[in-house]
Order: structure tokens, then sequence, then C-alpha cells
């Protein structure tokens, strides 16, 4: 019997490597043949040394050209048809969108949809935003009325944002917290010694509170708080709601925050720095670099939004404090700083928390059980 086929697909090869390719593995362990189709950028033949069946995938994450959205729509169709997955499983809100239309008229026998967080759509609120975001739920309802399909979330708001609204019912969707992260790796780590260091670590864009987080720092530095602060990652150019390089470079050499740029080792960045900060009003779900900072024991400060408040309990792993306050975000930030002893407490029970509920191995068996309930794997083995 030949193998059945799996298609994920996903807005970045980059992100698909970084966060589902455990999942691509359990799969294929399952005897599935496991097929990616995601925009072409330098992560791809990451993908196939994997023994993944790489397509290039037609999408602009950021386009609202309705000739390039529709030829999106097309080139699903006709991927859909040259595949014949059994299973299609689409990550992130725009593949969603598009590849949930697209399955139904292609008849892909069963779909599962994976949201990494709303994001930008549902966080702001302009005429032209909400405008957008009542056409892609009333488009939504489309594709998500496939008979065989399941939705998965990462917090329960976002759940409630979907079901309230009548898009989704109560029984197509599950909550899976977070894309896991493997405990082994990222590992426990005492508090390093000399000047504390608070770093903010993800994709630069305004939304992940970057202003709010200078500025705090600049607010704390001018009443004599002796700390560094650091941003962690790199500007989007694509994205238009991006920190600008020139910003960065500007802060780094003035202050009063440094930007350290991209990093591939954060278990090191973890182990050498004492609190971690996301001041996020982005719509996440929940935020995979506070997972990995729980679970190197260093303990948070963000902000109590839906998804960051699924991996804080405030006052035990870390501060919750509200979205676009910078001064809130000094006091609580003042706090963990001048405490190193509460600075190791939180740190041993976000680790903990991490171990009990936010797991590689939990997660991944979590996805699995979603396949599940639409594949019967007990056959697929029979038959291999």
């Amino acid at each position: 019997m030949p193998s059945q086929k799996l298609l994920f697909v996903a807005n970045r090869a980059e992100f698909f490597f970084s966060h589902r390719l455990p999942v691509a593995h359990a799969a294929q362990e399952r005897g599935l043949e496991v097929h990616v189709a995601t925009p072409k950028d330098p992560y791809v033949p990451d993908l196939k040394a994997h023994e993944l069946i790489w397509h290039e995938l037609e999408l602009e994450g950021k386009s609202l050209n309705p000739i390039q959205e529709f030829r999106t729509l097309l080139h699903l169709i006709q991927l859909y048809r040259a595949v014949r997955p059994e299973l299609v499983h689409h990550i992130a809100f725009k593949g969603i969108l598009y590849g949930s239309i697209a399955a139904r008229i292609a008849r892909v026998p069963r779909v599962v949809n994976s949201f990494t967080g709303l994001g930008h759509l549902f966080s702001a609120d302009t005429p032209k935003i909400r405008l957008v975001r009542w056409i892609a739920l009333q488009a939504s309802r489309f594709g998500f009325g496939h008979p065989q399909s399941r939705t998965i979330f990462q917090n329960p708001d976002n759940i409630d944002e979907f079901v309230e609204r009548g898009v989704l019912s109560q029984n197509q969707v599950r909550l899976i917290k977070g894309s896991g992260v493997d405990v082994s790796t990222f590992e426990p780590a005492s508090q390093p010694g000399g000047t504390p260091i608070v770093i903010l670590a993800s994709r630069l864009v305004w939304d992940k509170g970057v202003g709010e987080f200078v500025e705090a720092a600049r607010l704390l530095k001018q009443k004599g708080t002796d700390a560094r602060f650091a941003l962690v990652g790199k500007s989007d150019p694509l994205n238009p709601n991006a920190v600008p390089e020139d910003q960065l470079k500007a802060w780094d050499e003035e202050g009063p925050v440094e930007w350290w740029g991209f990093q591939e080792n954060m278990p090191s960045i973890f182990a050498n720095t004492h609190v971690v900060c996301l001041p996020s009003y982005y719509r996440e779900g929940v935020p995979k670099v506070l997972i990995e900072a729980a679970a190197c024991e260093r303990p948070i400060v963000t902000t109590d939004m839906p998804g960051c408040r699924e991996i804080v309990h405030d006052g035990k792993n870390g501060l919750l404090v509200p979205p676009k306050d910078s001064k809130s975000l000094a006091g609580a930030l003042k706090e963990v700083i001048s405490n190193p002893e509460k600075r190791t407490e939180m740190g041993a029970y976000g680790r903990r928390l991490v171990k009990d509920e936010f797991s590689l191995e939990r997660v991944v068996q979590d996805t699995m059980d979603v396949y599940d309930e639409l594949l019967e794997f007990s056959e697929i083995k029979k038959g291999a």
C-alpha cells in the first residue's frame, strides 16, 4: 500500500524549519509521505535535507493585491490536485484562509489549520483593517465548513474570537499551547553575575512593544538603574510595521538599548542574561521565545495579552503589565532587576511550567492526536 500524503502549507520555510520540523518527523515516523509547500527562501535546502518533499508556493505574506491573492488561490488548487494529499495542514492565517478554500474546491479529504496567532489583522483597529478583517472572516466560513477539518489555536482567547463570531463551532477547534520547546536543548542556567541584562528577543516590529521597551529602558537609566537592555533580532524590510534598521543602529550607538542582531544560539543568549521582556500588543499565539526563556529559568516581563499570559503566571514566573504602558513596564522591570532571589524563584517556577504544559514532546503528541481524529494511522501501519 503506498504511503498516504501529508502536505504542510506555510508562509516561510524558515518558520517551518524552526517551529514545525519535529511534527513533520513524527508524521514520517507514522508512515506518512510528508510534503511541504513554502515560498522559496534560504531554508529550503534544510527542509530537503530532512527528506521532506518541497513545493514552491506563490504566497506574499503582506500583499493585499486582489490579483496576486487570486493567483495564490489558483496556485493552491493546482498544487492540491497535483499532490493529492490525504491530509493538508495549513499554518498561519493567510495559508489557512486561502488553503482552506482551495482544499474544499480541490476536494482534499481532510484539513488541519494551525493559527500561530491572529497578528496585526486582529490587534489593529483602523477602518481599513476592520474591513479587511470582516472580509477575511466571511471568506473563512466557506473554508472552515469542510466536514473533516480541525483548527488548532494556541490560546483560548483566540478560540473565543472565532467561536463567538460563529466562524467555527466548538467541536472543530483544539487547543495546543505553542509550538513546543525541547527542554533538553533549552536547559536551566543559574543567574550570571555582573550587571543585570534585560533582553527583548523577537522579530523587531513595533507591535512587539519595541518602542515601549526602549522608553522603559530610558526611564530606568534616567533614574539610575544599573542594568543593560538589549534587542535581539532583526528588522524585516518586507513588513511595513518593522522597526527600521537605521533606528536600531542609532539606538545601539546612542542608547538607551543595545542591538545584538539575529542570534542563532538562543540557549547561550539566555544563559548570559537575567530577564526576558516582551511587551507585545500583537495578537500572539504563545510566543516561542517566552517558552524558551522559561525553560532556561529566566523570569519574564510581558503584557497581559492573549498568548503572553498563557506562559506567565503573574508573580510566579514573571510579571504582567498593561500593553502600551512604558511606565508600568519600567516599574515591573525595576522590581525584577532589583531582586536576585526573586529572579531565581521565578525561573524555577517557569521551568516546571514549561515541562508540564509546553514541552515539545507534548505539543507533537497533541498534534498527532488531531491527525488521529482524521486519519486512521492503525490502517496505515497495517498496510505499510
